[in-house]
């Protein structure tokens, strides 16, 4: 009878694990792929992550296609060494979700070194069983 009831409460708890991993946790996870993907300067990684219609609106107001922020990244002009999230919240609605976030980015734009404190807001779509960035905003905040 032991053995029962631990076997079931073994069961429940896997359940309740492969449930919570539903599309939040994978927003998230992928998030988390576009952060290291964008400091490691992975171009395979980040070409199967960003939609082919991204837009990329940089708090400069600069804003970019697909190609066009590849391209930044493989010259050089723009260079982050690392994202962090400061928060993250997911919110997801069928096969999209937005992504809101607080994030500290530092790197170099032409030559230029920046820290910057960002509120950035992320559209994920999910297609072909994978989710993709199909939007990217950012917004400049004080540094505290």
């Amino acid at each position: 009878m032991r053995k029962t009831i631990v076997a079931a409460v073994l069961m429940l708890s896997v359940a309740v694990t492969l449930a919570a991993a539903g599309p939040e946790d994978e927003v998230r996870a992928a998030e988390k792929s576009w952060t290291t993907a964008v400091a490691a300067l992975d171009y395979a990684a980040l070409d199967k992550l960003l939609h082919d219609q991204l837009i990329y609106a940089h708090s400069t107001g600069v804003v970019e296609t697909k190609a066009e922020y590849l391209a930044k990244l493989k010259s050089g002009a723009q260079k982050y060494d690392s994202i962090e999230h400061l928060s993250l919240t997911v919110k997801p609605h069928g096969n999209a979700a937005v992504a809101h976030a607080v994030v500290r980015m530092q790197g170099k734009s032409k030559g230029e070194p920046f820290d910057n404190r960002l509120m950035m807001l992320h559209l994920w779509v999910k297609s072909g069983g994978k989710w993709q960035l199909a939007a990217h905003q950012t917004t400049r905040l004080t540094n505290p």
